[in-house]
């Protein structure tokens, strides 16, 4: 099922579930003139839910939007909150017309599931607009869309990015800014204010040892030449146009599940006992989707010799939901990685060509695609994905622990959560050779997240240099990146000169 169908099916049972989200206490006779009135938007598809994405397939949104709206009424005594649902613009502006009669002093829009588009038309009102994120569920949708407000300085919408209610808490006491008889732009000001006081003050920068050999930019072009692409979009297959001077090919599905089918059920089986014994915990996921795990794998490789390629990223999930191929590549990229090969998520070119440059400049090392989030509570930036690498220093160097755990959007198939090293610097970018660009930053790796909620890996960073600059590029590059241990800014500067590009450093 495509995104437009599955918000129309989910947009009915949204509508339903208005009514029964406010709670009485919540919506208590007041004053209008004593109490602040906050019209509380939850950006979703429906209270439970019923597909995948993040968070993840049967999520129940009620006791965390239950828990938000009693924290909240607790936390501001002198506000009254209206908590309502929007699944997109339509219901939006059904809020907003529906409100045209009421006294409502502000909106609090929370972006619960990533794309839902309701912040944009709540902001046409005109009113002050506090925007946040339910972080690990609402967090593409919010960088995207908060970045965007940014860029055209759009002057009503303050936002909050962080774990704690008590950030929240104090954004939402800026509506009291306008109430007092000051602008919508004070508001915006005191929310960006309130956040900037909550965020901690950078941590020690100090990080390990890790000397990176890197080649000279000439040699990694010729690399980059020499290297190529299978991207697996769909049933079509031909030349493709060359990224970043790489060549590529667009392969089928039926090539891909023929080649997994073809797999050779011994090798199959041991590949499977190899990772059930390395890992560190298998849960949810069973010996046969092991096994067909390992096929798809060996069906990838077999796929790469045949087309002498060093590089290969598939739309896993329009494949897998579509009956097109029936194993998730997730271990199989993981073991792809970890052998100086490219394994790439969701058919994504642009993040695969600098994945397959940055192996070559870095001699083998490899990265991850992420959906990065951001998290001013802790002054962190999480990448967060399904699959990773356990050699993060290359083929030869030391491994990580890592589990193997079911995909977490539909708790189907096999993934993997890579549990990074701690300490290091890390680099984290993507090239576009239409802009002729490299969007660029770095950042301490200082913890794996474990959350339940969103992609299994989730090493997360504190950045060099200024959080806030994080929040402002993702509207432009969208919201994949990808992460490198080292510190590559040299090597990358010096290959965006060979390359005729420019670095946009973005924190």
């Amino acid at each position: 099922m495509n995104r437009r169908r599955f918000l129309a099916r989910s947009s009915t049972a949204c509508a339903g579930a208005l009514g029964l989200l406010a709670s009485p206490a919540l919506l208590r006779a007041a004053d209008p003139k004593d109490k602040t009135r906050i019209r509380i938007v939850y950006a979703l598809h429906a209270p439970q839910q019923p597909g995948p994405d993040w968070p993840n397939k049967g999520f129940d949104f009620v006791p965390v939007m239950d828990r938000i709206n009693r924290e909240l009424t607790q936390r501001c005594p002198g506000f009254e909150f209206l908590p309502s649902l929007a699944t997109g613009a339509e219901q939006a502006k059904k809020i907003l017309e529906a409100d045209q009669t009421a006294s409502i002093d502000g909106y609090l829009v929370y972006q619960m599931n990533c794309w839902n588009q309701v912040v944009q038309t709540i902001a046409t009102a005109g009113k002050p607009v506090l925007y946040a994120d339910f972080q690990f569920a609402g967090s593409g949708g919010f960088l995207v869309y908060t970045s965007a407000f940014l860029r055209n300085k759009t002057p009503n919408v303050g936002f909050v990015a962080s774990s704690k209610i008590e950030d929240l808490a104090a954004a939402v006491k800026c509506f009291d800014v306008v109430k007092q008889g000051g602008s919508v732009a004070q508001f915006v000001a005191a929310t960006a204010q309130a956040r900037t006081q909550s965020t901690p003050k950078p941590g020690s920068l100090a990080c390990m040892a890790d000397p990176v050999k890197s080649i000279a930019p000439e040699e990694c072009l010729r690399r980059m030449k020499a290297s190529h692409i299978l991207a697996v979009r769909d049933q079509n297959a031909g030349p493709a146009e060359p990224q970043l001077g790489i060549p590529m090919d667009w392969v089928s599905f039926a090539e891909v599940n023929d080649a997994w089918k073809a797999a050779d059920k011994d090798e199959s089986h041991a590949v499977a006992d190899r990772w059930q014994k390395n890992a560190t915990l298998v849960e949810g996921v069973t010996r046969e989707t092991l096994e067909t795990s390992a096929a798809m794998y060996l069906g990838m490789k077999a796929v790469l010799k045949k087309h002498d390629a060093n590089a290969i990223t598939v739309n896993c999930l329009g494949g897998f939901y579509g009956g097109h191929i029936h194993a998730y590549p997730c271990l199989g990229f993981h073991e792809l990685l970890n052998e100086g090969l490219v394994g790439a998520c969701e058919c994504d070119v642009q993040s695969t060509s600098t994945m397959v440059a940055m192996t070559a400049l870095t001699q083998g090392r490899p990265g991850y695609i992420s959906d990065p989030v951001v998290d001013t509570a802790k002054r962190q930036i999480i990448y967060a994905h399904c699959v990773a690498h356990n050699r993060a220093f290359g083929p030869q160097g030391p491994t990580n622990p890592f589990q193997i755990l079911t995909h977490s959007e539909d708790r189907q198939g096999a993934s993997v959560r890579s549990v990074l090293p701690l300490g290091y610097l890390t680099t984290t970018l993507k090239f576009d050779q239409g802009r002729k660009q490299i969007v660029f930053h770095r950042g301490k790796a200082v913890a794996n997240d474990p959350d339940d909620r969103a992609c299994r890996t989730k090493l997360c960073a504190e950045p060099l240099g200024d959080i806030e600059k994080l929040f402002t590029e993702w509207d432009q590059w969208g919201w994949h990146r990808v992460t490198y241990y080292g510190d590559l800014k040299e090597p990358v500067f010096a290959l965006a000169d060979a390359l005729g590009y420019k670095v946009v450093e973005e924190a």
